[in-house]
């Protein structure tokens, strides 16, 4: 869409036809300039830019949380710190305080009283202070004619630099991101928290409903949400874990609106997108389907064949493993999607046409010649090279790196030991504690039948599709002590390794020995296995794709410069918009919302996915919704709308137009899963649990009234 528009226009042509068309951009907070705004508040929006990010005041961005360094996006939405995220951003948590007497997966959980609540070890929730441009700080005096190399260098000296002016006493939390291939660079400031507490989880039939049949599907029924605590210290400042903390006393929280949704509606969506590729090219697609997601998906698919055998056989395994199965499953069937939708939609065919358009205006002029002539050519060039590896890189990570707990266990082990052999007494001590709480950590969610297992079938793979040249160098060894038998190197690897069982594991770490370390098969595993990775992941074609497309890119938005391009997304805090809004796809019609009457259509008790619970059948069935239902007596579920989200924008704030909360985004729809790649207006949509469905669950099937009180909760403002 053209971005010029005066504000006149811009209302006319909403006027005319926008109910129907989503709105691509993952715009930076600190980037809504006046025609954004004036884009948003001809659709509705009755906010300011500074009531969306303000450094000097409390703004929405005070409001807005990342979770873990950016796997996902939270909410807080009362004065006491009490945070909204989805039910699958808290899964670890809810599977770790999980057992079989206490199965928090299966049963949920809602805590009824602060006393209750359980502090999550190693999660964080971190607060966006501040954005800064430092481009021209770190740009200055690089010139264009540097090689990637020295410009890299050039680079990294300049943050250096910046880093230590800004942070001279290292007391402040900051990230240099670079944006449109390393064109731009943004200063971000954080906070973050380090006590967090579950407080909510609606049982897997609620907050997992549809599992991997619905997953990437409208129409949904998934009440995908989860709530957390933040916890601070007297000052309300971030502490460790104590008694003695008290909830979090935010600058700013968000109001739950109790209005719904209408087709048309002005919605965005605020949080912490992790990654697009909207301006790989025709070689970078053909790439992606013929080699790249094919062996993601082949490789995935054998380990979740693999880990659910186990699952099935054993409910101790299936709750030790369902975080780790959810997580394969979720982009396997995201590359499935997204090959399917890039050549459904000749995503491929318009990028040619950008690349012709490209050319044409480079040729045009000697001096657009000269700085970006050699683009196209660089990125071809690249693809060309890198062909032939990519198989190999792919293996490298996902067979060979984390296909088995082993491997990936054995290298953060490994690296960890060195303090264990220290000369200094308390550095020797504070090693043996982390790595104690390391592995501890690591063996509540792990059995070593299914690690062996997914071991052998992994590497056997490896070894059978991959050239040699790409193998981890213990394949040799398997080769030749083992008869090239991945079940007989296993057999020895698994029955003498101390990183198998917890209890030889603890005993190391009490009593270190360098050389039992070095001679441990599965440390040589876990060696073998990052430097093929690092290996795989050092390449010599690289210069060429980060020169080729950092000139592509610099090239395309002066082309362009009519219209705003909005920058890939990078774990960074971003805001989209769009209205809510039906689709069409495959001859069928496709309404906006989904109700509670969805749910009980869906069920089967036989079928895990699809199980519902005697309670939610007996209120559904008597449509006891309360204040809850919309204006026709129905209770809706989830909405699409038209808003441009990718993963990390998992349980973000959906927010009306007078920014208050009305649903938590948690998916995207299966037409337009190549939208990282390339955003179909016409196709995409988030799909999000209306919040109203989120306050039902916490009142008549928890009855977590307790919750609901503390929450400001608004209507008629619409």
């Amino acid at each position: 869409m053209k971005k010029l528009m005066t504000f006149t226009l811009i209302v006319g042509f909403l006027s005319m036809n926008f109910s129907t068309r989503a709105d691509e951009g993952m715009w930076l907070v600190s980037m809504l300039n006046r025609i954004t705004m004036a884009e948003m508040n001809g659709m509705g929006l009755n906010l300011t830019a500074e009531e969306i990010y303000d450094i000097n005041n409390a703004s929405l961005k005070d409001a807005v949380v990342r979770l873990n360094g950016g796997s996902c996006t939270g909410e807080v939405i009362s004065s006491q710190g009490l945070v909204l995220t989805n039910h699958h951003c808290a899964y670890d948590a809810i599977q770790g305080f999980s057992s079989t007497e206490n199965d928090y997966l299966t049963d949920g959980f809602f805590a009824k009283e602060l006393g209750q609540e359980m502090h999550i070890n190693d999660f964080v929730i971190s607060f966006l202070v501040r954005i800064d441009d430092v481009t021209d700080r770190i740009l200055d005096g690089i010139d264009m004619n540097l090689s990637e190399e020295e410009r890299d260098e050039a680079i990294a000296s300049a943050r250096k630099a910046l880093m230590e002016e800004m942070n001279p006493d290292g007391d402040k939390e900051l990230e240099v991101k670079s944006f449109y291939y390393n064109n731009e660079f943004y200063l971000f400031e954080y906070k973050t928290y380090r006590d967090i507490r579950l407080v909510a989880a609606p049982p897997e039939s609620v907050g997992k409903y549809g599992g991997d049949t619905d997953n990437w599907m409208w129409p949904r029924h998934t009440g995908d949400f989860s709530m957390l605590r933040i916890y601070a210290d007297a000052s309300n400042e971030p502490a460790d874990y104590s008694d003695s903390n008290v909830p979090y006393q935010p600058k700013r929280h968000l109001r739950i609106s109790m209005d719904g949704v209408s087709e048309g509606d002005f919605t965005m969506v605020m949080g912490y997108p992790g990654s697009t590729d909207r301006f790989l090219t025709s070689w970078g697609i053909d790439q992606a389907l013929s080699l790249y997601n094919p062996s993601v998906v082949d490789v995935r698919d054998l380990k979740l064949k693999t880990m659910k055998k186990h699952m099935d056989a054993d409910p101790a395994v299936r709750i030790q493993y369902a975080a780790k199965y959810a997580q394969t499953a979720n982009y396997w069937k995201y590359y499935i999607g997204q090959s399917t939708g890039l050549e459904k939609l000749n995503v491929k065919e318009e990028k040619e046409i950008l690349e012709d358009r490209f050319e044409n205006w480079v040729n045009a002029s000697e001096e657009r010649q000269n700085e970006y002539g050699e683009a196209l050519e660089l990125i071809e060039s690249y693809y060309d090279d890198t062909d032939v590896s990519v198989k190999g890189k792919v293996y490298a990570l996902e067979a060979g790196l984390i296909g088995c707990d082993i491997s990936l266990f054995a290298f953060r082990f490994y690296r960890m030991a060195a303090g264990l052999f220290s000369d200094d007494p308390a550095e020797v001590e504070a090693t043996k504690a982390r790595m104690n709480a390391f592995a501890d950590s690591h063996f509540r969610e792990y059995d070593q039948a299914t690690d062996r297992d997914l071991f052998v079938n992994l590497m056997t793979k490896f070894r059978d599709d991959i050239d040699p040249i790409y193998h981890p160098s213990f394949f040799s060894i398997v080769k030749k002590k083992h008869k090239d038998d991945f079940d007989r190197f296993a057999k020895k690897m698994y029955a003498k390794s101390f990183l198998v069982d917890a209890d030889r594991c603890a005993a190391f770490i009490a009593n270190p020995s360098q050389k039992a370390l070095e001679a441990d098969l599965a440390i040589q595993v876990g060696q073998s296995a990052i430097q093929t990775y690092f290996a795989a992941m050092t390449d010599p074609a690289e210069d060429k794709f980060n020169r080729g497309y950092r000139l592509f890119v610099k090239g395309i938005r002066e082309m362009d410069s009519h219209r705003m391009i909005a920058p890939d997304a990078n774990s960074t805090m971003r805001l989209t918009y769009g209205q809510v809004a039906p689709y069409s796809a495959n001859s069928v019609e496709f309404d906006f919302i989904t109700t509670a009457d969805g749910v009980l259509e869906k069920k089967d008790n036989s079928n895990p996915e699809f199980f519902v619970p005697d309670a939610l059948d007996e209120l559904i069935r008597n449509r006891d919704f309360g204040n809850y239902a919309d204006e026709s007596g129905e209770l809706v579920v989830c909405f699409i709308h038209g808003t441009d989200i990718t993963g990390g924008n998992s349980g973000s704030p959906v927010l009306d137009a007078n920014g208050d909360l009305i649903g938590c985004a948690f998916d995207g729809n299966w037409e337009a899963m190549s939208g990282d790649i390339a955003f179909e207006t016409e196709l995409q949509r988030t799909i999000s649990v209306d919040i109203r469905y989120v306050m039902w669950i916490l009142d008549k099937f928890a009855g977590a009234n307790n919750l609901i009180e503390e929450m400001d909760l608004v209507s008629g403002l619409r």
